[in-house]
Order: structure tokens, then sequence, then C-alpha cells
């Protein structure tokens, strides 16, 4: 008999991925859609479409006759003017998700959590999931929106819902719809915008392992357990260099102190913004640059067997998906 997988966030990147590779692997899918959802990334699977919302009081209906839940969605932003909603989607939102698994009978649920939750150590620090920053530490809204959301799956867990949380780390590769700000690095690497850049770091996977992990994740994960789903930590001057070499065209050789984008993001978003001027650049962005963020897979890697697949293939289907949608 097919398992049937109910999906959220399945119009975005992970979810997208994530919806391909159940059909592939013979699950059957339905996903929840906002009326207002781009559709792209979906279209011609064979899966099952429903509308509605995290505070439908109905929810739970939609969900009858699954097995699984993958709760990818989350509302992403590093603006400091979207602090409310970060926390209506975030946090409410999965509180209001995963009680409507617990009414539908849900047998296990994944939640896709993220690094962001973790926090960063010491300067050059590699993490794992051993880890947790204090809240405060956590720089932005974003990143204590996914703290106090992966709260909530852990309340639920102890009050006997059966959850597996997932951490990805920096995923890239094809469907980045957005894009998400390393797509961003991407298209304006592509796009010659990229004079200079900072010194930092982070933690890259394909796109299509973080898919494998979700699944990899219900058939095997612990319950109450985080997974961190990552690959390689490489500096930005690392990545610049790979994407000169898949692309031919040279990559930048000017770093800029990190004052200066900070300065420029907080007289964008203090300042400009409230005078009607759309800031380029989020300060809470850029503070994040300031250290690197790397983390340690190995966990995901030996109890789920989470696949470390090639960066440099990976950033060069997204190179391939960006140009072939004319996103340059």
């Amino acid at each position: 008999m097919t398992i049937k997988a109910f999906v959220t966030g399945a119009t975005g990147f992970i979810g997208a991925n994530l919806v391909r590779l159940l059909l592939e692997q013979g699950y059957g899918v339905k996903a929840l859609i906002r009326p207002n959802s781009r559709l792209d990334n979906l279209q011609g699977l064979n899966i099952e479409l429903v509308q509605g919302n995290f505070n439908d009081p109905d929810l739970f209906k939609l969900m009858q006759g699954c097995t699984v839940l993958f709760h990818v969605a989350a509302h992403y932003s590093l603006w400091q003017k979207d602090k409310e909603k970060l926390y209506q989607s975030n946090v409410l939102g999965t509180r209001q998700v995963l009680r409507a698994a617990h009414q539908a009978g849900i047998q296990r649920t994944v939640y896709t959590s993220s690094v962001a939750a973790i926090g960063v150590g010491k300067p050059g620090d590699i993490v794992d999931e051993t880890h947790q920053s204090p809240v405060e530490k956590l720089i932005g809204y974003y990143k204590k929106s996914k703290y106090y959301a992966e709260q909530e799956a852990i309340k639920a867990c102890q009050m006997g819902q059966d959850i597996v949380i997932v951490n990805p780390s920096t995923p890239i590769g094809p469907l980045d719809i957005k894009p998400t700000p390393t797509g961003e690095i991407i298209l304006r690497f592509l796009r010659r915008q990229m004079p200079a850049y900072v010194d930092t770091g982070l933690n890259l996977i394909d796109v299509r392992d973080v898919a494998w992990g979700h699944l990899l994740a219900y058939q095997k994960g612990k319950t109450g357990e985080r997974y961190i789903l990552g690959h390689q930590n490489l500096s930005l001057k690392e990545l610049l260099e790979k994407l000169a070499q898949i692309t031919d065209l040279k990559a930048p050789k000017t770093t800029v102190p990190h004052w200066l984008p900070l300065t420029v993001a907080w007289v964008e978003e203090q300042i400009l913004a409230p005078l009607g001027k759309p800031p380029s650049v989020p300060l809470d962005g850029v503070r994040m640059s300031v250290q690197p963020m790397y983390y340690d897979p190995s966990k995901a890697v030996r109890e789920l067997g989470l696949p470390q697949s090639s960066i440099d293939i990976a950033l060069k289907d997204a190179v391939e998906w960006f140009t072939t949608h004319e996103y340059i």
C-alpha cells in the first residue's frame, strides 16, 4: 500500500526537491498550498494539491489519509520589519501544523528546522547538534523564530508525538525559485555584480541531499533528535573561486571590512527605509556574515546515511538552472 506524505512548503526550494524525491521513491504526495502560491516548481507532477493555511481550524481534515508529515514551510526574511510575520508563520504556524497532525493521526513528522536555530560557536568553530547558542545571541528575528519553532516541535514530541528534527545548512542546486540568499550570491556573481566580498564562510550541501536527509530522517531518525543536513564548510572566497572555475568568469579579489557593509545596511534599513527608500541589503544578513557558520554533519551521515554529493556539481546545476530559467 502506498505511503502518503503531507508536505508543507512544497512550492519552495527544499520542498519541491523533496516532493520529486518522494514521487521517485514511490510515495504519494498531498501538498498544502496557499491560494496565491507560485506553482512553477510543481508543474507536471502527479501530486494532490490542497489549499489552506496554518490557521485553518480544519487543517487536520486535509491531512487525513496521510502517514507522514514533512513540515518544510517557513517564512524566510532577514528584514527587521518582518519580526511579527516571522513569529506568526514560523512559531505559531508550526504549533498549529503539529496540532493538526496530532488530530489527523499522522504517525511521524519530520520538522524542517535550520542550523540558524543552533547558532554558531566561537569564531572558526565547527559545531554539531549538541551546540546551542543562547537565544539572545542568535542574530536576527529569523534565527530566533526558527529556534522558538524548534521548541514547539520539542514540546509536541514531549507530549507524545513522533517527531524528528532536521537542520539543513545552506542548500544549493536547482529549483531555487525565489531565490535563497546563497542563490542571490550565485546570481550576483553571474551578473558581475560582486566586485568584492566579505571574509566569511558557510556550510554547503546539494539541495537534493537535503531532500534525501528528510526522507532518511523519516525512515531512520530517532524521535526527538535533531540532525544537521550539511556537507562542506567553505569560505566565501572558496565558493566564489569554485563559481569562477565553473563559469570561466573571474572571481573578485578584493575583500571589504565588515564595518563597511554594516554601516551601509544600518543607514539603509534604519534611516532611509522609513523615508520610503527600499533597502538593498538587510542589516541582520550583514551581521550574520561577520562570523563563519561552519557545521559538522557527521551524525546525519553516520545515523541516517545522508549523502555527501559533490558541491561542484550542485553549483554547476544551480548555475545551469538559473541560466535556463532566465534569472541572469
